[in-house]
């Protein structure tokens, strides 16, 4: 399975001949929801045709409108569908549609949400949202991606202070657990954020992975290749020592593999 971010905007990994321009998600949001699904078919039959089978998209965060300048993450580079939770779990789902027919896995992002916060985990150690809680409205894009049979739900680098004040939502049982799997009732693959940002370098590589797995997550995104082997090896390890740990492994293995199942990429 290859993924690229491809989500429109300032976040568009594949361009030129073959790639038709996305535009932002917040041009995307001025779109019918027929035309907007009509358009991610378009979109995802080109990276079907470049051998890409997943999509690390749509954006899911809502940005308050008092917010969207200050927002570094979602706001200031115009990734969401708006302030409205109502629209953004609209758009979101045809996205999501349309990637869907085309044949595209996606992945929703960042839950439970970084349309609140300042900071930005590509480039902060702590960023805190103070505001969202467990059964917030802003979830709304979520539970539509969810409802909608969405691949993948990405979950974000930051702390959630009226969640779970004690774990990043990678790390977070009760965000992963007991919030995205028990109350929005997902069954698909839990994929994190960046592992090499700088957010999540006040752990050694090899606690990350095995941090986020034991907190429910299943696939891991890497952005430095020099430390994914190190990573491999402790879950690995881990493993092999603890059978608890293992089965949790088999499961994650299990989703991964019924996703790709999903989408022509195995046979079982």
């Amino acid at each position: 399975m290859l993924a690229a971010d491809q989500e429109g905007g300032l976040v568009q990994r594949l361009k030129g001949p073959g790639f038709s321009p996305i535009p932002s998600a917040a041009r995307q949001a001025r779109q019918s929801d027929a035309k907007l699904r009509r358009n991610a078919y378009d979109w995802g039959r080109q990276l079907s045709s470049a051998g890409i089978n997943a999509n690390l998209a749509p954006v899911a965060d809502v940005v308050p409108t008092n917010l969207v300048w200050i927002n570094r993450p979602i706001g200031q580079l115009r990734r969401g569908y708006g302030p409205s939770p109502r629209t953004v779990a609209a758009k979101v789902a045809a996205f999501s549609y349309g990637m869907d027919r085309a044949g595209i896995a996606t992945a929703v992002k960042h839950f439970p949400g970084l349309g609140r916060v300042r900071g930005n985990t590509d480039y902060m150690t702590r960023v805190v949202d103070s505001t969202t809680t467990r059964h917030d409205d802003a979830l709304a894009g979520f539970e539509a991606a969810v409802a909608a049979g969405v691949d993948m739900v990405m979950v974000s680098s930051a702390f959630y202070s009226k969640i779970d004040d004690e774990h990043r939502a990678a790390f977070s049982t009760m965000i992963i657990g007991e919030m995205l799997r028990d109350d929005l009732g997902f069954t698909g693959v839990v994929i994190s954020d960046d592992m090499a940002a700088v957010a999540m370098r006040t752990l050694p590589p090899d606690e990350r992975g095995l941090r986020f797995i034991r907190a429910g997550g299943d696939l891991l995104i890497i952005g430095d290749a020099s430390i994914a082997t190190t990573m491999a090896d402790a879950i690995k390890d881990e493993a092999a020592d603890d059978p608890d740990f293992a089965r949790r492994v088999n499961e994650s293995a299990a989703r991964v593999v019924a996703m790709k199942e999903r989408r022509g990429l195995a046979h079982c």
